[in-house]
């Protein structure tokens, strides 16, 4: 039997973000301003043609597990790999590694946004931070790291948007912000999960050894209508 992580974009878009997002029964979107992720029921075998009339020319989307040419009104943009993280069923973090960290809502948009725009943690958009609690530090009133969560699908919890301002590298902001979030999951029986670009080793290695481990590495490719 499959399980949920196997299609994981199809799984949020038709269950818990069916709401949030806009489509049919054979291809659903993130509705504009959160983040740019299309999901379909076979990934391997995309509709676009049914994607089509909810996208507008220019828009960019992530979508993962299919290979093959662009199809017909459709261009690839980026074709990359990435590794998709699931927790190993570990005991989480004792204690709150973060109780400083800030719950980011509408007042820090334009900041979570700047950030996301230097340090491009992945696909992000202005309403990204509604999708779950997102946490950040501020530093003399700058908002200089944030994590927060994403999809979810049968009992499983994303955690996304983890990015730290390249001038306060080094600290371990992300990493306690993540614990952070893991320590909430676990509270609320959820399991923990990620993606990573393959290309980034040393956040992979990062996330290996807070307790994840590799559930696939899967094609991810960033498409546009023309």
């Amino acid at each position: 039997m499959p399980h949920p992580l196997d299609n994981i974009f199809w799984n949020c878009l038709s269950g818990p973000h069916r709401h949030l997002s806009t489509g049919t029964d054979r291809a659903r979107r993130y509705a504009p301003g959160f983040s740019p992720i299309v999901g379909f029921p076979d990934p391997h075998a995309p509709d676009f043609a049914a994607l089509r009339p909810f996208c507008a020319p220019g828009e960019l989307f992530y979508c993962d597990a299919w290979c093959g040419p662009a199809p017909d009104g459709w261009r690839i943009e980026v074709e990359a790999t990435m590794f998709r993280l699931v927790w190993d069923g570990r005991p989480g973090p004792a204690f709150d590694p973060a109780p400083d960290a800030v719950p980011l809502g509408h007042a820090h948009v334009d900041d979570a946004m700047a950030l996301a725009q230097l340090t491009r943690p992945g696909p992000f958009g202005p309403r990204t931070i509604e999708l779950g609690e997102y946490f950040g530090v501020i530093d003399d009133g700058r908002l200089v790291a944030m994590a927060g969560e994403r999809m979810a699908a049968s009992g499983l919890r994303e955690i996304s948007g983890v990015c730290t301002h390249p001038d306060h590298q080094g600290r371990g902001h992300a990493k306690r912000l993540m614990e952070k979030l893991i320590l909430r999951q676990l509270a609320r029986g959820e399991t923990p999960f990620l993606h990573v670009m393959s290309a980034n080793a040393r956040a992979h290695d990062l996330y290996l050894r807070m307790g994840f481990r590799d559930y696939c590495e899967t094609v991810v490719r960033v498409v546009t209508p023309c």
